[in-house]
């Protein structure tokens, strides 16, 4: 679904159906992150990543810090794999022992 941004997000929500007004990210939140406008969209790398990283092991979690001076909101996003865990350094490109896997699977079945 496209955000209000304009970029096609799978985490971002919005029904507008027979007087309904919700919007909504389906993100998971870290603690302490301030609430989720909008307009957070704009500045958030999540459609981003999820465009580049396919796998469905993918887990994200964001942090939306207050912008200060009317400023926007800023987005941290956190990125780790549901099966190997800890946080992956690049998050567009996915967990490194997870593309081994794949690339391993695919080797076997050219053999």
């Amino acid at each position: 679904m496209k955000n209000p941004a304009g970029a096609e997000c799978a985490l971002y929500y919005e029904d507008f159906a027979r007087g309904a007004a919700l919007q909504e990210c389906r993100a998971a939140r870290q603690p302490g992150s301030a609430e989720w406008r909008p307009d957070v969209c704009a500045g958030c790398a999540v459609p981003g990543i999820l465009k580049a990283n396919g796998s469905a092991r993918l887990v994200i979690e964001i942090s939306i810090a207050r912008g200060l001076l009317r400023r926007r909101p800023r987005v941290q996003v956190r990125a780790s794999c549901s099966a190997h865990g800890g946080p992956l350094t690049d998050p567009y490109t996915g967990c490194q022992a997870c593309n081994a896997e794949a690339d391993d699977l695919l080797r076997r079945a050219l053999d």
